[in-house]
């Protein structure tokens, strides 16, 4: 445990020092990672594309010059980690492997499978790039984000009024002030989550709606962002990733709630696109007018003649009108928007400059670092925390810093020394009873049930709804020996077991024709293949493409890491653990959070695969080991 500084400013001058660690570390991670690396092993990570195709090149909504990028090559199968507001580098291969960068950094606008927009500074920088041969774009180490978290613990540190009293109650005891009236009564949700939205009404400083896997979070908040909608014209709404903002959004919009979208969605489809503030600023009457103007304005840059007087006049009345007219159209967006959503880092966003809100719901805040919180916190009177800190948590890099406390979250902090403001939601509606039970005896205390509804569901009459298919017990031929053994397979990219994939997918197979082809390809049965390992997670794709017996069912298989997972759920669930060797030795595997996500994706079969008598040296799973033995 890490030592407690005495005051909030003195924690939060150390949050500040650890950011700083991991900062550097990252940077140093990214350098090594830029030099060292293979252009192969970049691609194969989902930081790079390689070739690329260059399309058209316009101006967008936000004046921004933007060129579209198209990924080449066979690299369909790899994810890639490319989302909006990610700062990017062009590159060229100019010899065998040999990269050069252009001398300009650009942003992700927009993507959308193996096409992506990307905002660029100026023409001529775009004209390079377009003239070159064999381009690349890969990810580029986001100094952007680190500069608002740390400027935000500034204005944190420093701060008097509201944030000031904000910062002081959540590093202390002291008691949250609440606002006092009888219960409302909610006929369609459960007790706990009738209790979670009434806490988050009655409280006049901060509450945690703390959500354990299946139990409804989301339906949840998107009831108190409603009903705080009663009493309030406007909220904002935040979460780490964009994918949870998209979530969130998405909820709410179906329930008839006018959302602004700050930044672009990562799920792209119309209906998302259609409440971005970008779509929006387009669609307005005005946009025509003001797109000419600023037409006008790059025509008479480009034509400048020397000496002419009248330039500097007719750009100023060009200017002028175009800022009026951007005025106008943001007054009238922000002034119709009920929720303004945006990621933690986003609500820095120059679009935001000024605004005030009475209450700031962060989703999925578990997951984030106390830092990113505290920038949409100065913009907000009252703040609502939901997530678990019991599933996945933030990633950091820096070893040194996590162990001194970086990872601990803003959310876990206020539930240390606030219980009275934390609601648990008990109930949940996603899997059989036996899956569920080993989490909640072990994350949530034994507290969480499972509703009527979902108690017994499995897909076969007499089906075990838990397995555990030991490797260990596998005899091989003596010329494979080793064969269920780990294998690694570079820093940062992890760890790979083929012969443990192989099987992984035996049993599938085994299971698919218990269950009858007609049956799954009818009912839709789904199915989600989690490897903690990237690695692995690519063999194991790379296999199903291969499969014969899983083309028809490709369209119902993912394949994906734990953290691809979060917030998802599938009928059938196999983890691949990949660990396995003499010493026991098991990793990141130590991260139970992580555990607690893979182990709750399922609704009605989970089959484990892994090698127990390394894995079981660890109490957790010789403890998981032995209750999947039991039934």
């Amino acid at each position: 445990m890490e030592k407690q500084p005495t005051s909030p400013i003195l924690a939060l001058q150390q949050q500040r020092l650890l950011l700083q660690m991991e900062y550097a570390a990252e940077k140093e991670a990214f350098r090594k990672q830029t030099e060292e690396m293979g252009l192969q092993r970049k691609v194969k990570r989902g930081d790079a594309w390689y070739p690329i195709k260059l399309g058209k090149s316009y101006y967008n909504s936000l004046n921004q010059l933007v060129v579209e990028v198209f990924r080449r090559g066979e690299d369909d199968e790899i994810e890639h980690n490319f989302e909006f507001g990610r700062p990017v580098a062009f590159f060229s291969v100019v010899e065998k492997d040999k990269i050069k960068y252009f001398n300009f950094t650009s942003t992700v606008s927009y993507v959308d499978g193996d096409r992506m927009v990307v905002a660029v500074p100026d023409n001529g920088q775009l004209v390079d790039v377009q003239g070159a041969e064999n381009v690349g774009i890969q990810l580029f180490f986001d100094e952007t984000s680190y500069k608002m978290m740390f400027d935000a613990l500034d204005r944190v540190i420093r701060a008097k009024g509201r944030l000031g009293y904000l910062r002081d109650l959540f590093y202390s005891r002291q008691e949250a002030e609440t606002f006092s009236f009888s219960p409302i009564h909610f006929p369609y949700l459960n007790r706990t989550q009738e209790d979670a939205v009434n806490k988050v009404l009655r409280a006049k400083d901060v509450a945690i709606v703390h959500g354990p896997p299946g139990t409804g979070k989301t339906t949840t908040l998107v009831e108190a962002i409603y009903e705080t909608l009663r009493r309030e014209n406007q909220v904002l709404v935040c979460a780490q990733s964009n994918m949870a903002v998209d979530w969130i959004s998405e909820k709410l919009v179906d329930r008839g709630v006018n959302v602004l979208r700050i930044g672009n969605p990562t799920r792209v489809n119309d209906k998302m696109l259609s409440f971005t503030y970008e779509r929006r600023f387009e669609a307005h009457p005005d946009y025509e007018m003001l797109w000419a103007i600023r037409k006008a304005i790059r025509e008479l840059r480009a034509n400048r003649k020397r000496g002419g007087d009248k330039y500097h006049q007719k750009m100023d009345r060009l200017k002028e009108r175009a800022t009026e007219l951007e005025v106008r159209i943001n007054a009238q967006l922000f002034g119709e928007a009920r929720v303004i959503a945006c990621t933690l880092v986003g609500s820095a966003n120059r679009l935001l400059e000024g605004q005030k809100f009475g209450t700031l719901f962060i989703d999925e805040a578990a997951q984030a670092l106390e830092a990113a919180c505290w920038i949409p916190i100065r913009r907000a009177s009252r703040v609502i925390l939901a997530g678990d800190h019991c599933q996945l948590p933030p990633t950091i890099k820096s070893y040194a810093a996590l162990k001194a406390g970086l990872g601990k979250t803003l959310m876990e902090r206020i539930v240390d020394n606030k219980p009275e403001v934390v609601t648990l939601l008990k109930m949940q509606y996603r899997m059989n009873e036996e899956i569920m039970r080993f989490s909640s005896d072990w994350f949530y205390h034994n507290q969480v049930e499972s509703a009527p509804e979902v108690k017994f569901r499995s897909i076969l009459d007499l089906d075990i709804p838990m397995s555990w298919i030991d490797t260990s017990q596998f005899e091989l031929p003596e010329s494979e020996e080793g064969l269920f053994k780990e294998q690694f397979v570079g820093e940062s990219f992890g760890r790979i077991n083929k012969a443990e994939a192989e099987l992984t997918l035996m049993a599938l197979e085994t299971y698919f024709n218990k269950i009858g082809k007609e049956r799954i390809l009818d009912e839709r049965i789904d199915v989600g293949v989690i490897s903690p390992y990237r690695a692995q997670v690519q063999y194991l794709r790379r296999l199903v493409k291969q499969k014969e017996f899983f083309k028809p069912f490709r369209h119902l298989i993912s394949v994906n890491t734990v953290d691809g997972f979060q917030g998802q759920e599938r009928d059938i669930i196999l983890i691949s653990l990949v660990r396995a060797n003499d010493e026991g030795q098991i990793g990141f595997l130590r991260d139970l959070r992580r555990m607690n996500v893979a182990i709750t994706r399922a609704r009605m079969k989970l089959i484990i695969l892994g090698d127990a008598s390394t894995l079981t040296k660890h109490p957790f799973y010789k403890k998981l080991y032995e209750y999947i033995d039991a039934l």
